[in-house]
Parts: C-alpha cells; structure tokens; sequence
C-alpha cells in the first residue's frame, strides 16, 4: 500500500516513506524572504476556539488583518486566504485524493517559512469554523442567522455535535501546539551558532513530517463543516460518533508528534544557548575591526532592523550604530525614577556641552523584564517611554535571545540596578557602567571610558561649579561671576526662617551673599514643595524648583559612588569624597547645613561648609569674627572664625597671575596659610 498518497491516516510511516515524502515537500519549499507574523495568527486561532464555546462577540477574526508580509512580498494576504479557503473548503474529497491535495497546498504556499505555512492554512480553517459556530450560537435569536443557516443546511439543534466540536477543539490545539514548537525552532540563531549536524538533520526531518500530518489533518476536519450530509438529524449518531473518533485519532498522532518534536526543539534551544553565550564571552576578549559583529550578536539574531530612534520612531539597524561609541543603558522597563529619568535626559540631551560630541556617540536603551517574561504592564510602561525619550532603544526588547539576556546579567553584572555599559567604535567594552559618569559631567566626558572617569575625578577639586555644575541657568551665572554663594539644607521651615534671618545681618553689614534653598534628599515630593513655596513667598532667599533639588542630590550621590569605584588607597586623603560624603550623611541624619564659598572667577576655590549647632554657634559670633572681613574677606574671616588656630603667620608665598585674570572680590586668598595675598603689577 502507498502510505505516502493513502487517504487513510496511519499511525506510522516506514523509514523509506517518510524519506520520499520529505524530498517531495523539499521540492516544493521555495522560501523568499517574506515575513509573516505566525504567532500573532495563533494567538487569533485561540481567540477564535475560545469564543466558538462562549456566547461572546466573535471579533477575533479581525486581528489576522494586522498581520504584514513583508520583504519582497507580492500578494496581500488577504488573496492568499482565499486561495487557501478555496482548496481546504470548497472542493469534495473524492476531488483528487487527500494526499494530492495536500501536495498541492504546499505547492500553494512554498515561499512561506514551515511555521507559517501551518499557520495561514489552520488560520483559514478557524475563520470558517468560527463563523460557523457563530451562526449556530445565534440561531435562536437572529433572523439573518436562521435565514443563513437554512441556506447553508445547517440543523436547528447543535446539541448532538458537541462531541465532533470537542474533539474538533482538541485537535485544533495540540496543532497550535506544535505550531509554536516549529516557529520556536525557526527563531534560534542558527545564521550566528550552528547546532550539531545530527541534531539539526533530525529536528528538521521531524518538522516536515508535522507540518504534513498538521494540513492534511485540517483537510480532513474541513470535510466535516462542510459536508451537507454530515449535518442531517437522522444521522446525527453514527456520523457524529464516526467523525468524533476520526478527529481524536488525528489527536493522538499530533501529540505523539508533539512530544518528541518538543523534546527535539529543546536540545537544539540548549545547544544554541549554550553556544551563543560562549561567543559572546569569546568577541568581546577579540578585537574586531568595527563594533558590527558585536551588535548584531547582541541585538539583531531574530530582527533586521533591531532598533528605533525614540524621537522619530524610524527604524533602524546595528549599521546605524557603525563608528560610534555606543552607551548601552540596561534597565527595567521602567527606566530610572521620574526624577532620574529626567536628570539624564539633562544630562545627555539638554546639555550644554552635548553639541561637541552628539555626532560621535549614541545612547540604546536596553530594557529587561524583572522576571523571564513580559508583563503586559512592562510592555505598556516600555511602549510609553520609548515613544518619549530622546535616544535609540530596542524597538521589540522581548526578542532579546535568553543567552544575550543572561550575558547582560552575569558578564556585566545587571542586578534589576541600572547600569550604562559604554562600547567603543570597535565594540570593547570601555566602561561597565558610566551612569555616575553622565550624571556629573554629561558630554564633557566623552568618549565615557572608565580612563576618562578616572582622568576627570583626579583633575576635579571641590568647588561649586562642580557641585552645582549646569543644573540651574542662575545659579550657573552666579558662579561664573565669581560671587558668594549660600547653599543650605534643611526640612524645618521654623530653622530655615531662623538661619535666614541671621544671614541678612551678615548681608546688612555690606557681604555681598546669594543664597539658595536645596531641599532635603529624602523628603517627600509635597514637602519639598511647600518649603521652597515658603521660601520664594517669604523672600527668605532662591530655592532651587522641586525637580532640579532632586538632580542636585542625584548629582552629589553620583560623586560620592564614582569616587568610591575609583577611590585612592586608604591612606590618602580625597577632599571631594569627604565633603560629598559629609554633606549626603548630613542629610540623612536630618542635620541642618550650610556650604558658603565662591564662584569660578576666585583663584583660589575656597569652601567653607558648617552643620547642626556649629553653624548656628559661628552665625551668633559674627559681630566679633565680622571684623576680620574688610582684611581676609567674607571666606577668609569665616573660617578664621572656625579655625582660628591653623592660621599661622603670612608665609610668604607668591603666586604669579596671568594677564587678562582678574582677582575677585576681596582679593586672592593664599592656598597654604589661607591670608589674603598682597598684590603686586609687574611691568615688562
């Protein structure tokens, strides 16, 4: 007997049978290129086999129409239901036998790939099926549907079919079943990791077998919706009974088939992983040429075009990436905090200095789920936010391979915390994570190597452009022009109110002295923002808005963590580190606090900063220490007032300025014996 051509379905097909039906299914399988959406077919499949047992609105069949075939795709795809409709649903089946009829679908849809193939085909079949159902729910109380059914010869009562349509229902879902096993196989990165030539010869032997039992299957369920006399009352019991059983043996060899070709796909799931994490450790000891190959390992194994631009939503391929330094920002979906969020945006975007390097670099936001899988409230935050940021992102992140996942975790250290991974041009990793980097300075780090980091920490002394850096324009300007500054902290308006008013005593007495209100780092949004309203209605002095205290606090933890990353031995002193550290523990130990110094035009940078009783104690004794200002100057006479013990003598120290640097108000004050220094003109 000739298995291959038989219109029986046998439950075994001899070695030599199934090696002759596999090289007629090779002739006929032609893919070009064309993309179809499989899983979002089988995801209306399902809808449409859970409505067809509910009394809910059959409008499943409508997502098929987001479905898009793409790359050199000729036929819309409405054509090819159709064509599909009309081989599986309108022609008998003494019309040629039930292989040949088979043969021709695969003939029909040879430029699909094997998962898609089943899919057009079984989406076909259950648009049909559920319109039938549909017209048998509503039977009883739709004159168009009686009118319809009677046309079609449909019977009243469907109670006697509920049988057929169960095992109809079995069957349809062990063949999504092994749908999504096949489009599974068909995602691995084979192109990029190559299985074992065992493995692979019999995964792919075992799929064409499938997807041929799987159409000739639906042949023979379509046989059974559309057959007039299958539906006749008087044979309801044997045809019932007979079909019922036909449809659970087409079960029972699906799931056999399913078994082994699941187990099947899972050792080849394993092999790629197991190999693809290996090359991955591997590239990134090598160097290449550029930072292509890395990219695409990384991002483009199941997607050509693997990124978007967030700003305009085009999409766009690891080639847009070529010669750039690449900062990859891994994190949840739901990126930073608001107020992180923001600052980085401010620092990257909106930065004054972004101009000098925007050409040179490119920011790819790389989101990971907390979990395995994606929630559809980790979809909906990552759709909203990638529609809104200013940089590249992953346009489909849950295409991400679990290999390339699990290599982000372990390789660089992601723990759910957000890191910034920098890739130079040639795609070496330069720094694990510059996310402090771009905090402090932004573009002027560039190209955000841990070199850089570290280069840029060791030139920086402690000053308040670099604590305040660009975060207010104003502020900004006061400390260009080189004035006095107040900065302080606190969360008790009656103290604030205090402390504000013992400073316009010390301005009453002719101290030039801004003033600027920074908040408390962990007080509450409402809080902070009914203190610095208090502040600005009172006229106490300048407060710095809500959002902008978050990225000046956001700016002095990121100080105090790359200084920490990159410390200096033990013994040695860091000036920088200290007075961030101090002024962060004194804001967690609710300790009032002030930092007075001088903008960037003073030679010498001078910071005095004061905390809790000693500040209020040095404020009382102005009157007394006020005296000293006409001769050392406001910072001077301050911390002689504080220090009074470590100013010796004038040391005779003399420092040579260069023309066109002017001395600021009150004079230059001596780096070693902190006097003011006397001033000399030189002619030449």
């Amino acid at each position: 007997m000739d298995l291959i051509g038989s219109d029986t379905l046998p439950n075994s097909v001899s070695s030599l049978s199934q090696e002759v039906l596999i090289k007629k299914l090779l002739l006929s399988h032609d893919p070009d290129g064309r993309h179809l959406d499989s899983e979002l077919l089988l995801c209306a499949v399902e809808d449409i086999m859970l409505c067809t047992s509910t009394s809910q609105v059959l409008d499943a069949i409508e997502k098929t129409h987001v479905c898009k075939m793409e790359f050199g795709s000729q036929e819309p795809l409405g054509q090819t239901f159709c064509k599909i409709s009309h081989e599986i649903l309108c022609k008998c089946c003494d019309e040629g036998s039930l292989h040949a009829r088979t043969m021709f679908l695969f003939d029909l849809l040879g430029n699909y790939k094997w998962g898609a193939k089943v899919a057009l085909v079984l989406t076909s079949f259950v648009a049909s099926y559920g319109e039938l159902r549909l017209l048998m729910q509503q039977y009883s109380s739709s004159p168009l549907a009686i009118s319809v059914a009677m046309l079609k010869k449909l019977p009243a009562d469907s109670s006697p079919l509920k049988p057929r349509f169960k095992a109809l229902s079995l069957l349809v879902n062990a063949i999504v079943d092994v749908t999504k096993c096949i489009i599974k196989f068909e995602k691995l990165p084979l192109s990029h990791v190559e299985l074992d030539d065992e493995t692979k010869a019999v995964t792919k032997s075992q799929i064409y077998i499938a997807v041929y039992w799987i159409i000739r299957g639906i042949l023979i369920c379509s046989s059974q919706i559309t057959d007039p006399t299958a539906m006749k009352s008087e044979q309801y019991s044997d045809s019932t009974i007979i079909a019922s059983w036909e449809l659970l043996s087409l079960v029972y060899q699906l799931r056999s088939i399913y078994s082994d070709l699941r187990q099947q796909v899972e050792v080849c799931h394993q092999q790629t992983e197991t190999k693809l994490y290996q090359k991955l450790l591997d590239i990134f000891k090598e160097t290449q040429v550029d930072n292509q190959e890395v990219l695409r390992l990384l991002f483009a194994l199941r997607d050509d075009l693997p990124l978007k631009d967030c700003s305009s939503q085009a999409k766009l391929g690891v080639s847009d990436l070529k010669n750039k330094v690449v900062i990859l920002m891994i994190s949840k979906p739901e990126l930073l905090s608001i107020e992180g969020s923001l600052f980085l945006v401010q620092q990257t975007h909106n930065h004054p200095h972004k101009k000098n390097a925007e050409d040179s670099y490119r920011i790819v936001w790389v989101p990971i789920p907390v979990s395995n899988q994606w929630t559809d409230a980790e979809e909906t935050i990552f759709e909203y936010l990638s529609n809104s940021l200013p940089w590249f992102s992953i346009r489909q992140p849950w295409l991400l391979n679990s290999a390339v996942v699990k290599f982000i975790k372990e390789a660089w250290n992601y723990k759910n915390e957000p890191v910034m991974v920098v890739l130079d041009s040639q795609g070496t990793v330069t720094n694990s994570n510059a996310i402090d980097l771009l905090f402090i300075w932004g573009p002027k780090a560039y190209p955000f190597s841990a070199s850089r980091e570290e280069e840029l920490l060791q030139e920086q002394n402690w000053t308040l452009q670099f604590m305040m850096d660009e975060i207010d324009p104003l502020l900004t300007k006061w400390v260009e022009e080189g004035r006095n500054i107040c900065i302080y902290g606190s969360d008790s308006i009656d103290w604030i109110v205090e402390f504000t008013a013992k400073m316009e005593i010390i301005k009453s007495a002719g101290v030039q002295l801004e003033m600027v209100y920074v908040g408390k780092r962990n007080s509450s949004q409402q809080d902070m923002r009914n203190i610095s309203a208090t502040v600005s209605y009172k006229k106490l002095s300048s407060a710095l808005p809500p959002m902008k205290t978050h990225f000046f606090w956001l700016r002095l933890e990121s100080i105090r963590r790359s200084k920490l990353r990159l410390r200096k031995p033990a013994n040695s002193s860091d000036n920088v580190l200290d007075e961030a550290s101090a002024l962060l523990d004194a804001d967690d130990n609710d300790k009032n606090w002030a930092v007075i110094g001088r903008g960037s035009d003073s030679m010498m940078q001078d910071i005095v900063r004061l905390e809790g009783p000693d500040l209020t104690e040095c404020l009382n004794k102005f009157p007394k220490w006020g005296e000293n200002v006409g001769e050392l100057g406001f910072l001077g006479a301050l911390r002689h007032a504080l220090e009074p013990s470590v100013l010796p003598e004038p040391c005779g120290h003399f420092d040579v300025t260069l023309p066109g640097k002017e001395q600021g108000e009150g004079g230059v004050v001596c780096g070693k014996c902190k006097h003011p220094m006397k001033k000399f003109v030189v002619y030449k």
